[in-house]
């Protein structure tokens, strides 16, 4: 049996053979530094060998520290810098990596669980209310049932308590500057004792004719927020909205209580309105109305209208901005020679 030798600081056997030259081959350093290293040793007839590092003659080395040259060897860090340092780097790396991960893990968990608030509600049914819309489509489609209505509303004002005032009107196309139906809407968060999200209360405006094109009129020339509050007027109906569950196409989708609301226009005694507002900008609208018989005695019976966001280049928004430009201009020339002839 061959004698074997130890390094001064290791107790792990090193075999000579007969040859005078150490074989490491059989050297499995275990739990070196950071982890458990096998030693790449090959027999070499000089008398030196490989420990991952070469051993230079009339040196010592040391599992944990080598000596090259005279010189030490750390089998950690790798006395010429090209050995076990890489163990600590790798370490750094990955904890560097799982930090990132954690801290993104943390801010997506974040933003998918976030609340949205009951004022966050409201907001977003205000601005999907808001702008231009039209049943073009829809009218092309059945134009025995449904007309080409435009559909228009923009913020007119903020409450004390936060509810958002809006104005909103309702004309044939062709004709946008003589709207038939002018509202007020008071956008707000449902009361927290009610299963519902926003309620949209529908308001009369005490005078129409100075509210006609409200939204087309440069700010400076609308009726001023506080003109706005005064001439709110009688309520006339209430759609109460919940959020549409995920996956489907729609944001928001209401309507009246069942019995509706008092309505005596036409021989109605009751109104009943439903309200559907979708992620791409359509809004849905089916107002209807009855007797005390409960026969319908307006509204449409087949649907709800279907109203779709204009766009700059489609010829039905073009061609009601013209209309209500000479209008406008038509409006500004009888003003000025009124005021000529007094």
């Amino acid at each position: 049996m061959e004698p074997s030798i130890s390094s001064p600081n290791s107790s792990l056997p090193v075999s000579r053979s007969s040859s005078g030259s150490f074989d490491a081959s059989s050297i499995v350093l275990r739990e070196l530094g950071y982890g458990s290293r096998s030693v790449a040793g090959a027999s070499d007839p000089g008398g030196s060998f490989r420990l991952g590092e070469s051993f230079n003659p009339g040196g010592s080395y040391n599992v944990n520290e080598i000596r090259k040259g005279n010189g030490n060897y750390n089998a950690n860090r790798g006395g010429s810098g090209n050995g076990g340092g890489g163990g600590g780097g790798r370490m750094v790396r990955g904890l560097v990596v799982k930090a990132a991960c954690l801290i993104g893990g943390a801010f997506l968990l974040r933003k998918l669980t976030k609340t949205t608030t009951r004022w966050d509600h409201a907001r977003m049914v205000v601005q999907a209310l808001s702008g231009e819309k039209f049943s073009t489509e829809q009218a092309a489609r059945d134009p025995m049932t449904y007309f080409n209505l435009r559909f228009l509303t923009c913020p007119a004002t903020v409450l004390a308590d936060g509810a958002h005032v809006m104005y909103f009107e309702q004309a044939f196309w062709r004709t946008p500057e003589r709207p038939y139906r002018q509202r007020f809407y008071n956008v707000k968060p449902c009361p927290k004792e009610m299963k519902c999200d926003v309620e949209v209360g529908s308001y009369a405006v005490r005078d129409i004719e100075d509210y006609r094109n409200f939204c087309d009129r440069p700010k400076d020339q609308r009726p001023q927020p506080d003109e706005v509050l005064k001439d709110v007027a009688e309520h006339l109906n209430t759609v109460y909205l919940s959020a549409c569950e995920r996956g489907r196409r729609c944001l928001y989708e209401g309507s009246t209580p069942p019995e509706g609301f008092p309505n005596s226009w036409n021989g109605a005694s009751r109104c009943t309105s439903e309200l559907t507002i979708y992620k791409n900008g359509e809004v849905h609208c089916w107002d209807r109305a009855y007797d005390n018989e409960g026969n319908q005695v307006w509204g449409v019976r087949q649907g709800p209208y279907e109203f779709k966001p204009a766009t700059q280049s489609s010829s039905v928004g073009s061609q009601t901005k013209s209309n209500i430009s000479s209008y406008f201009t038509s409006k500004k020339m009888e003003d000025t020679a009124s005021a000529t002839m007094h």
